[in-house]
């Protein structure tokens, strides 16, 4: 687990990185800055990273983690990266479609569809 973040477990499949949000709610502006703050260094130290967020166990979120994800997302692309979802729960994904940021993220079924394609 990340020593920065325990809500958030980081597993490496070669050069793939694999976070996964530990959390089934995110909700407080605490736990959203925590994960900022574990999500970004981790991108600024692993130049064009290859990164999978599984929100497997996320139940509930709020908007402000959608904001999250956009910052991560740039902050993934300034890095040459890749930046895939996964395992997003079918009511949070339907907050992806009226936002239409399923347009702009790249969304798998599940972690395994989402390493698919990537370097390992």
């Amino acid at each position: 687990m990340d020593e920065m973040n325990p809500n958030l477990q980081i597993d490496y499949h070669g050069q793939v990185v694999a976070a996964t949000l530990t959390d089934e709610k995110i909700l407080e502006d605490d736990q959203i800055q925590a994960l900022e703050g574990s999500f970004m260094p981790l991108i600024e130290q692993n130049n064009n990273i290859q990164l999978v967020i599984d929100f497997s166990n996320v139940k509930f979120l709020t908007s402000s983690v959608l904001g999250l994800l956009i910052r991560i997302s740039k902050k993934v692309y300034e890095q040459e990266g890749k930046l895939r979802l996964c395992a997003i729960d079918p009511k949070i994904l339907d907050v992806f479609r009226i936002t239409r940021l399923d347009k702009i993220f790249e969304i798998f079924p599940d972690q395994d569809e989402a390493l698919i394609g990537l370097k390992r």
